[in-house]
C-alpha cells in the first residue's frame, strides 16, 4: 500500500517560497480585569505562524495557542519522506549560515529536486505548508520557533514530555501554550539540538546544559531522564535586540521622571551604582536602560556572561565570558576558559569611563569593587531583595568583601514585582544611598532619597540627597545647579513621555544632544 497518493493538479507557475521574519511590535491591549474578556490574535512569522491568546474555559486559565498551517495525512506522510530525504542529501551545516534568504533558496532547491526524484507533484498551496514545516524543523527550534518571534515572551519553559511548556508574556505573565513534546525521543532530540545550538555537547554522561543560542537567548536544559524525573526539560531567557529605553520605564510606571532624572545626574558624575531584586524583577532591563545617561563620549566596557546589554555608545567595548573545555584543573577551571573575572581584572587596563557587569555571583565582585574604589565607575546587577540583604551577600563567603570596598558603593537601586490592581508589575521600590557600612555584618548607614508608595503606586522624592552633596564636594557644582539640572531632566523626561517618544535611537539622540546643547533641547520641547 502507497504511503501517500499523488494529488491531481492543474499547471501553472511555480511559486517560490518566503516568510516575512521582520519583528513588529505591535501594541498589545492591558490584561482586563476579568481576564475572559482577553480574545488577541497576531502574527508571529508572516504568513504562516500567529498566536491566539484567549481564555480556556475549561482550564480557566489564559492560554497561549499557536497557528500554524494544517497538514492532511497525505501532506504529512510527504513531509515525513522530505525530512529524510533532507537528512541525506544536504549539507546540514550549509542551515547555519546567517543570511536567511541564502538558506531558504537552498532548501527550497533541494526539496524539489527531492519530489522530483520521488515523482511527487504538489500542489502550490501544500508546497508552500511542507517548505515551511521543513524551515522550521531544520533551520529553526521546531515546534517551539514561533514562542522564539514573538517578541512579548521573556522565558520559554518546558518541564518534560507530555506536559503543556509555559511562557512568561511581557504583558499577560505565566500563560499555558498549546505546545508539548509528547514522545521522550523527540524531546531528547530537541535537547539535542539545542546544544548543538550552542555549540556545546550533552549526553548522559554530561547532562547539564547552560548555553547561549546564535540569537543570544539563554539555554538552560537538563538531558537525563535520571536527573530530571519527568524527563529531558529546558528554559530558555530570550533577550531583544532593542532594550527598554527610559522613557518606556516611565510608560511602564516601572519609575518616574523624577526617578531618571536623579539617576542621570548620578552617571553623569561617575557614581558607583548597583540593582539588586529577585529573580526576573527587571534588573537588566533597568541596566540597559539608565545606560543611555552615561555621556556620549565616554569609554564604557561591559562584561556578561550573556550578551543581554545593548547600547549605542560609540566608544564602547562589549566583552562575554567563555566556557572552557575538557576536564577542570586543580583550580577548577578548564581549558581555553575565560571567565568573568578575568575580563573584569583586564578591564581596568583599559582605561574605561564606566565599567558595567552584567550580573556579579562571585570572585569577580573584588576586582569590581577595587576598581569602585580606586575612581572606576561602574554599574552592575546582584540577586538580593535589600541592601541589607546584599550587603551580607557582599561580605559573606564565596565574595568576603571588607567594609571599606563595600563603602564605595553609591546607590543601591532596589526592584522587585509587585501587584497593582491585581495584576503583576515590575516596579522600582526604593532608591538607598549607601553612606558607610560599619563592621557588624550588614550594618550600614543609608539615606532614601526616593521611594515608592505601594498604596498610591507613586514614587516620592527627598530634597535631602548624600551623593548630590557628595558630586558637590568632589566637583565643585553648587547645591542650587544641581537641583535646577534635577527639575530640567525631570521635564524634559515627562515631555518625551508626553509625546509618546520612545524609539531606541531617539531617545539616546535626544539625550546626546542634551550633554552638547541643553538650552536648545529645552526650548525645542517648550521647557523654560
Amino acid at each position: 500500500m502507497a504511503l501517500f497518493k499523488k494529488p491531481e493538479i492543474k499547471k501553472q507557475s511555480p511559486v517560490y517560497f518566503s516568510i516575512d521574519l521582520k519583528q513588529t511590535i505591535i501594541d498589545l491591549p492591558d490584561m482586563p480585569t476579568d481576564k475572559s474578556q482577553l480574545d488577541i490574535t497576531y502574527d508571529l512569522i508572516k504568513p504562516y505562524a500567529s498566536v491566539h491568546i484567549y481564555w480556556d474555559s475549561e482550564y480557566h486559565e489564559l492560554v497561549y495557542e499557536i497557528l500554524e498551517p494544517s497538514l492532511d495525512e497525505n501532506e504529512k506522510n510527504i513531509l515525513s519522506l522530505v525530512e529524510e530525504g533532507i537528512r541525506e542529501l544536504i549539507n546540514i551545516s550549509f542551515l547555519n549560515v546567517q543570511d536567511e534568504r541564502i538558506v531558504m533558496e537552498y532548501l527550497e532547491k533541494n526539496i524539489r529536486i527531492i519530489l522530483n526524484e520521488f515523482h511527487i507533484k504538489l500542489a502550490q498551496d501544500s508546497f508552500l505548508k511542507i517548505m515551511y514545516y521543513i524551515w522550521r524543523n531544520f533551520v529553526g527550534l521546531n515546534e517551539i520557533e514561533a514562542l522564539m518571534r514573538d517578541y512579548y515572551i521573556e522565558d520559554i519553559e518546558c518541564n518534560g514530555f507530555n506536559t503543556p511548556i509555559y511562557i512568561i508574556h511581557r504583558k499577560y505573565r505565566n500563560l499555558r501554550t498549546s505546545i508539548q513534546f509528547k514522545e521522550l525521543k523527540g524531546l531528547t532530540s530537541f535537547v539535542e539540538k539545542l546544544a548543538q545550538k550552542c555549540g556545546q555537547y550533552i549526553s548522559y554522561a554530561t547532562p547539564l546544559l547552560d548555553g547561549r543560542l546564535p540569537d543570544g537567548s539563554r539555554a538552560n536544559a537538563t538531558y537525563s531522564s535520571d536527573v530530571a524525573t519527568r524527563g529531558p526539560n529546558f528554559t530558555l531567557r530570550k533577550f531583544t535586540s532593542t532594550p527598554w529605553t527610559p522613557i518606556k520605564l516611565i510608560d511602564f510606571r516601572t519609575a518616574s521622571p523624577e526617578v531618571l532624572a536623579y539617576l542621570w545626574i548620578l552617571l553623569e558624575y561617575g557614581s558607583n551604582i548597583m540593582i539588586v531584586g529577585a529573580t526576573a524583577s527587571g534588573k537588566t532591563s533597568f541596566l540597559n536602560a539608565i545606560a543611555f545617561f552615561i555621556h556620549p563620549s565616554a569609554r564604557i566596557i561591559t562584561i556578561e556572561d550573556t550578551k543581554e546589554i545593548n547600547l549605542m555608545h560609540e566608544n564602547w567595548l562589549p566583552a562575554v565570558s567563555r566556557a572552557g573545555i575538557g576536564s577542570a584543573n586543580i583550580l577548577g577551571q578548564k581549558y581555553g576558559e575565560v571567565t568573568l573575572f578575568d575580563l573584569l581584572r583586564e578591564s581596568f587596563r583599559q582605561r574605561p569611563d564606566y565599567v558595567i557587569v552584567g550580573e556579579i555571583r562571585g570572585k569577580e565582585a573584588f576586582v569590581l569593587f577595587q576598581g569602585a574604589s580606586s575612581g572606576h565607575p561602574v554599574i552592575s546587577t546582584m540577586h538580593a531583595e535589600s541592601v541589607e540583604a546584599l550587603i551580607r551577600r557582599l561580605e559573606t563567603e564565596p565574595i568576603n568583601l571588607s567594609s571599606t570596598l563595600v563603602e564605595s558603593l553609591d546607590i543601591v537601586c532596589v526592584l522587585s514585582q509587585a501587584t497593582v490592581d491585581g495584576k503583576p508589575v515590575r516596579r522600582l521600590q526604593e532608591i538607598v544611598e549607601v553612606i558607610r557600612v560599619e563592621k557588624e555584618i550588614g550594618k550600614a548607614v543609608t539615606n532614601t532619597p526616593l521611594v515608592r508608595d505601594p498604596k498610591t503606586d507613586k514614587f516620592f522624592f527627598k530634597t535631602k540627597s548624600a551623593v548630590f552633596d557628595k558630586i558637590v564636594l568632589k566637583h565643585g557644582v553648587s547645591r542650587e545647579q544641581l537641583n535646577k539640572e534635577f527639575l530640567a531632566r525631570a521635564k524634559l523626561l515627562y515631555k518625551l513621555y508626553q509625546n509618546k517618544i520612545f524609539g531606541f535611537v531617539e531617545v539616546q539622540k535626544i539625550i546626546n544632544d542634551y550633554y552638547k546643547t541643553p538650552d536648545e533641547v529645552l526650548k525645542k520641547f517648550g521647557i523654560k
